[in-house]
C-alpha cells in the first residue's frame, strides 16, 4: 500500500473529530504559545531599542571619557564630523535640605548639562515649562528639575532650595519623561539635573572625581558610523575615548533583555518538555483504543508501514493543528495587551508580527511533537492480526525497533541543537537540557518505584478498605502512575528549582551581606580631606572599623600588546572603566596566592598585582603585561603576584592594584567603607556631610534594597516562565485523569456490585490522587533541590539552603492539584449504572 492509501486512512480517522486529542492540542499549543510569546515581547523591545536608539542615546553618537573633560584637540574633531555636540557629565552625590534646623540627605545620580541638551527627544517636567526656564531658577539661585521619587522622599516642592555639594539650588520642577534616560544604565539614586556650568565651585567636579563626561554628536546625514568608530579608536585609544552609536544605544538594558529573553525560552522549553510528556501520553491512551483497528487492519493486507504512516500522518495533522494555535496566541496576546505591556517597561517597544520568533517557536513544537510521539507511534508495528482482542500496546516490548531509537536521538540531538543555536549561550543550554533529562530520569524510575511501593503496601492496608483499593490501584499495570509523576513532577521540579533559587538569591542579600557588610561607603574625598575624615572616626566607639583606600578608575586597554577585548571578548574586567588603587605594601588582610608584592620604597618599572580569580578567567599568569588608560595615559604594568579578592562582602576591593610610583602625580580621590552600629549611623554621615560637602556616601543597605527590586521584577518574569510550565502539567494532568476514567467506571462498579458505598469508593479515588500528587511533588522536590543548589552552587556561587516555604507548598501543591484533577473525573464512574458498565465490557 503506499502513501496514499495510509493518508486515506488518516482522513477517515479525523472525520470522527480531535476526541482525545484536546489536551494533545493544548499542551502542545501552551509550549509554543510561551515560547513565542517571550520572543515577540524580547524582539518588539530590541526593535524599539534600535528604532530609538538615538533617543536613548541622546545623540547620533557619544564619545566618553573617565575622571575628565575631552581636549582641545579632542573636541576640535569631534566638532569636525557632527553638525551639533551636547556636553553632558554624569555622577553621584548627596542632596542636601535643610529644614528647621534638620538636615536630610539623599543620594542622587547627578546629570549636568549645557544649553544644546537634550539634542533629540523632550524632557517632560511638571508643572510643564521647557528645560532652560526650568534650570535658569529664581533669584541668583540657579534651578534644577528632579526625578519624583527623590522630591518626595526629601519633601521638597517646586520652589523649595537644596544643595548639591557646596552649591545651592532651586527645585524647579519634576521629570516626568528624561528621553534619554534608558541609555544612562543602571543608577543608584534618582536622578537630579542641573547645567554644568551651575556646578563651578560645588566641589563635586574637582580633580580625580568620581565623574564621567559625555559628548552626544548629531551627525550629517548619510556618516559612516563604522568608519567614524573606527577613527575614533585610532585617534584616541591611547586616551581612553569610548566610542557608542545609535545602533547600540542602550547596551546594558539591550543585554539584559536579550539574555533574560533567552533564559525565559529555555523555561519556555522546560513547558514544551512538559507538554510533550502529555502529547506522548494522549497518542498512547488513543492508539490503546485503536488496537482492533490496527489489527483489522493487519488482517485486510495492510502492512507495518502503511499502519506508521496512517496515524504518523493523523498525528501530524494535529500538530500542526497546536502549533498553529499556539502562533496564534504567541503572537496575538502580545499585540493584545501592547498598551499594557507598553506603559510597564521603562523602554521604547515596537510591536508587530516578528516572524523570527514564531518560526523559533515553530521549530521547537515541531520538533517536540516529533520527539514525543515516534516511541508511542512506533509501537503500532507490534499489532498483529492475532492480537484483535487484546491490548498489543500494554504488553509490547520496552523498546521499538533500532531504527525508532535512532530517530528519537536525532531528534533529541535536533532539539538540543536548536536550543543552542537560538540561545547564544551552549553552556547554560546544555546545562538545562541535562538538567530536564535528568528530571525525566529521576522522575521515571521514581514512578517505577511507587508503583512497586504501592503493590507491596497494599496488603498492609488491610481493615481499610479505601486506602486498599487506592494502593492497589496505583501499583496496578493499568494506573496512570507513570503520566501522573511525570507531567506534574517535572512542571513542580521546574518551580521547584525556581523556587530555591530565588530564596536563596534573596538569602544571600538579606542575611548574609548585613553580617559583614559596611554601613556607608563613601567617595569623593579629596586627598586634603582623608585625614580629618580618619580623625572623625577614629575615636567613635560605635565605629569598629574603617577601610580607606586611594582611588583612579582606567580602561584596560591592552593585554599583553594585544587589544583587551580581543583577548579577553566580553568579560566584565575589559568592559568599560574599572577601579584601580596603589599601595606599596599589602595590608594585613590580603591573601597572596601567586608571587610576591614589591618593596614598599620600589620605584622601578609599573607592576600591578591582580585579582586572582578574575586572572585565571582571563588566563592570566604571572610575568604578563597589563596595559591601562588613567586619565588619558597608558600605563603598561608587569603582573608579579595574584590575590584573592572577595566582592560579596560589600567592602573595598579592586582588580588591579598598582605600586606608588606607578601613579605619582596622578589626581585621585579616596574611598571609605565605614563600619558602625546601626543606631550611629546618622551621626556620623551629619558630622562627614557637614564638614566635607563634596563627599558622597552610600548607603550600603539602600544599595542592596535597590539591586533587590531588580532581582524582584526578574524573579517575577521567571515565576510566570514556570507558572505556564505547571499549568502545562496541569493539563497533561487532567488528560490522565481523563483517560483513565472508563478504568474507573469499571473499578466503581465491580466495587458497587460488591457492595462498596459511593462515599467509600470516592474516598478511594481521592486517597489515590492525594497520594500520587503528594509523590509527585516530594520527587519533585528532591528534583529540584538538586536542580538549585547546581544553579546556586556552580552558576552563583552563593550559599544554598532548603527554603522550607517553597517546598513545603510544591508538595501540598502537587496533592492539591491532583486530588481535584482525580475528583473532577470521579464523579461520572460514581454516577454509572453497574449493569451498564459490566455489560459493556463484555
Amino acid at each position: 500500500m503506499s502513501l496514499a492509501t495510509a493518508a486515506r486512512f488518516a482522513r477517515r480517522e479525523l472525520r470522527g473529530g480531535v476526541h482525545g486529542f484536546r489536551i494533545f492540542i493544548a499542551c502542545l499549543a501552551l509550549g509554543v504559545a510561551a515560547i513565542a510569546g517571550v520572543g515577540s515581547v524580547r524582539t518588539a523591545i530590541e526593535a524599539g531599542l534600535s528604532d530609538q536608539g538615538a533617543v536613548l542615546l541622546g545623540g547620533d553618537a557619544q564619545a566618553e571619557f573617565t575622571y575628565r573633560f575631552a581636549t582641545e584637540d579632542e573636541l576640535d574633531w569631534l566638532g569636525s564630523i557632527s553638525t551639533k555636540i551636547s556636553e553632558i557629565t554624569d555622577f553621584r552625590s548627596m542632596a542636601t535640605v535643610t529644614r528647621d534646623g534638620e538636615t536630610e540627605r539623599g543620594l542622587t545620580q547627578v546629570k549636568s548639562v549645557d544649553d544644546a541638551y537634550p539634542l533629540l527627544g523632550q524632557m517632560e517636567l511638571d508643572p510643564p515649562m521647557p528645560l532652560p526656564q526650568a534650570l535658569d531658577g529664581a533669584e541668583e539661585v540657579p534651578g534644577a528639575v528632579m526625578a519624583p521619587v527623590l522630591a518626595d522622599r526629601l519633601g521638597l516642592q517646586p520652589g523649595d532650595s537644596f544643595r548639591l555639594g557646596t552649591q545651592e539650588f532651586t527645585l524647579s520642577a519634576v521629570i516626568t519623561r528624561e528621553p534619554d534616560d534608558a541609555g544612562d544604565g543602571f543608577g543608584l539614586g534618582p536622578r537630579t539635573l542641573v547645567r554644568t556650568s551651575d556646578l563651578q565651585g560645588s566641589g563635586l567636579l574637582a580633580p580625580g572625581s568620581l565623574y564621567e563626561s559625555e559628548y552626544r554628536l548629531l551627525l550629517p546625514p548619510g556618516s559612516d558610523l563604522d568608519a567614524l568608530k573606527a577613527e575614533a579608536e585610532a585617534r584616541y585609544r591611547d586616551t581612553g575615548i569610548r566610542w557608542r552609536d545609535a545602533r547600540n544605544g542602550a547596551p546594558g538594558i539591550a543585554r539584559f533583555v536579550e539574555r533574560l529573553g533567552r533564559f525565559l525560552v529555555l523555561v519556555g522549553l522546560s513547558g514544551l518538555a512538559v507538554g510533550g510528556i502529555g502529547v506522548s501520553a494522549a497518542v498512547r491512551a488513543y492508539l490503546a483504543r485503536k488496537t482492533s483497528v490496527i489489527a483489522t487492519l493487519r488482517t485486510l493486507g495492510a502492512t507495518r508501514g502503511t499502519i506508521f504512516l496512517t496515524y504518523f500522518l493523523q498525528i501530524g495533522a494535529l500538530s500542526l493543528v497546536g502549533i498553529a494555535l499556539g502562533l496564534i496566541l504567541g503572537a496575538g496576546v502580545p499585540l493584545l495587551f501592547a498598551p499594557i505591556i507598553a506603559s510597564a517597561l521603562p523602554v521604547p517597544v515596537v510591536f508587530t508580527l516578528y516572524p523570527g520568533p514564531l518560526a523559533e517557536a515553530a521549530l521547537y513544537g515541531a520538533l517536540t511533537a516529533l520527539l514525543f510521539t515516534l516511541w508511542p507511534l512506533a509501537r503500532t508495528e507490534e499489532v498483529r492480526a492475532a492480537t484483535l482482542f487484546r491490548d498489543a500496546l500494554d504488553s509490547a516490548k520496552g523498546l521499538p525497533a533500532p531504527r525508532y531509537v535512532v530517530a528519537t536521538l536525532a531528534l533529541l540531538a535536533a532539539l538540543v541543537g536548536a536550543a543552542t543555536l537560538f540561545s547564544g549561550d551552549p553552556q547554560v543550554t546544555l546545562w538545562t537540557a541535562a538538567g530536564l533529562l535528568a528530571a525525566l530520569v529521576i522522575l521515571a524510575l521514581a514512578a517505577t518505584a511507587i508503583r512497586w511501593l504501592a503493590h507491596r503496601a497494599a496488603p498492609l492496608a488491610r481493615g481499610r478498605p479505601a486506602l486498599r483499593w487506592a494502593l492497589s490501584a496505583i501499583g496496578g499495570p493499568r494506573e496512570t502512575a507513570a503520566s501522573v509523576v511525570l507531567s506534574l513532577g517535572l512542571g513542580l521540579s521546574v518551580l521547584a528549582a525556581i523556587g530555591q533559587i530565588d530564596g536563596n538569591l534573596r538569602a544571600s542579600i538579606s542575611r548574609d551581606l548585613p553580617e559583614v557588610a559596611p554601613s556607608y561607603f563613601f567617595v569623593d574625598i579629596q586627598p586634603d580631606q582623608i585625614e580629618g575624615f580618619r580623625a572623625r572616626l577614629a575615636d567613635d566607639p560605635a565605629v569598629s572599623r574603617v577601610d580607606t583606600a586611594p582611588m583612579l578608575r582606567g580602561v584596560v586597554t591592552r593585554i599583553n600588546g594585544q587589544d583587551a577585548q580581543l583577548v579577553a571578548g566580553d568579560h566584565w574586567v575589559v568592559r568599560g572603566d574599572r577601579g584601580i588603587t596603589y599601595a606599596a605594601a599589602p595590608d594585613e588582610r590580603t591573601t597572596i596566592t601567586e608571587g610576591a608584592w614589591w618593596p614598599e620604597d620600589y620605584s622601578g618599572p609599573a607592576q600591578v598585582s591582580f585579582a586572582a580569580e578574575e586572572a585565571e578567567e582571563l588566563g592570566l599568569s604571572l610575568g604578563d603585561e597589563i596595559t591601562v588608560n588613567i586619565l588619558g595615559r597608558d600605563i603598561t604594568a608587569e603582573i608579579t603576584s595574584f590575590r584573592e579578592v572577595d566582592f560579596s562582602t560589600a567592602g573595598i576591593g579592586f582588580v588591579m592594584t598598582l605600586n606608588p610610583a606607578a601613579l605619582a602625580g596622578a589626581p585621585h580621590t579616596w574611598i571609605s567603607t565605614v563600619y558602625a552600629e546601626p543606631q550611629a549611623e546618622a551621626q556620623i554621615l551629619r558630622d562627614l556631610a557637614d564638614a566635607y560637602p563634596n563627599i558622597t556616601a552610600i548607603r550600603v543597605r539602600d544599595a542592596i534594597d535597590r539591586v533587590s527590586e531588580l532581582l524582584e521584577g526578574v524573579a517575577g518574569a521567571i515565576r510566570w516562565g514556570a507558572g505556564a510550565t505547571l499549568l502545562t502539567g496541569f493539563l497533561v494532568l487532567i488528560g490522565a485523569a481523563s483517560a483513565g476514567e472508563a478504568a474507573r467506571s469499571y473499578e466503581a462498579a465491580v466495587l458497587k456490585t460488591l457492595g462498596a458505598s459511593r462515599g467509600r469508593i470516592l474516598r478511594s479515588f481521592a486517597l489515590r490522587s492525594a497520594l500520587l500528587g503528594a509523590a509527585a511533588g516530594v520527587v519533585a522536590l528532591a528534583a529540584g533541590l538538586l536542580g538549585g543548589w547546581a544553579v546556586s552552587h556552580f552558576l552563583m556561587e552563593t550559599r544554598f539552603d532548603v527554603m522550607w516555604g517553597s517546598a513545603l507548598g510544591i508538595i501540598l501543591g502537587g496533592a492539591l492539584a491532583t486530588l481535584l484533577a482525580g475528583l473532577a473525573f470521579a464523579w461520572r464512574p460514581l454516577s454509572a449504572r453497574p449493569a451498564r458498565v459490566l455489560r459493556a465490557r463484555e
